[in-house]
């Protein structure tokens, strides 16, 4: 039995595309028009090739954290505590307030901006957010350059924190500027 017509779109494009309207829009503010728009594609090539609005979301949420929000993971890899704190708060600067990006971060926004009906979408955020902050702390776990008044649990959430913070600002038009030395200030306050 033939398998149907080929897609006449590239995929990872397509997915690439609604990262950005995700990212811009949040969710519920993305809508399938916006999406097949963007993507260059119809409703039912989006539904045969990602499924639902929501599967769609997921598939975008793993490329996000895969590519632009992959700094975090790189992060972790620094030599010490205070490296990889730097690296994360840094990040979240360039990331959230960038000139070729969506300002802000798609998972602060997905957590925030979601109501009952994305309730599945809210939880996969919260989820994502868990997870690397988890990751942080078994991470400073291992340092041996903490300041004595932190748990590694706890600067793990207070860093977390600090990045969120920094992505709401830059949603709300923080400049790049502003939030490099808000960053900074935090590091400054982290650690000495």
């Amino acid at each position: 039995m033939p398998g149907g017509r080929p897609r006449s779109f590239d995929a990872d494009t397509a997915l690439d595309r609604a990262l950005e309207v995700f990212w811009r829009h949040g969710y519920e503010g993305a809508s399938l028009a916006d999406l097949t728009a963007a993507m260059g594609i119809n409703k039912p090539s989006l539904y045969a090739a990602f499924g639902n609005k929501e599967e769609l979301f997921g598939k975008v949420l793993a490329r996000y954290l895969d590519g632009p929000g992959g700094y975090a993971a790189a992060a972790l890899d620094a030599p010490t505590g205070r490296e990889v704190v730097e690296r994360l708060i840094r990040g979240a600067v360039d990331l959230t307030a960038g000139e070729h990006t969506p300002h802000g971060c798609l998972c602060v926004n997905s957590v925030h901006a979601c109501g009952p009906d994305a309730r599945t979408v809210r939880q996969d955020a919260i989820a994502v957010r868990k997870a690397g902050e988890a990751a942080l702390r078994r991470r400073l776990e291992q340092a041996t350059d903490l300041p004595s008044r932190y748990e590694p649990a706890t600067l793990a959430a207070l860093v977390h924190t600090i990045s969120d913070g920094i992505a709401v600002q830059a949603a709300a038009g923080r400049s790049r500027d502003e939030l490099r030395q808000i960053g900074e200030a935090a590091l400054r306050a982290l650690w000495d």
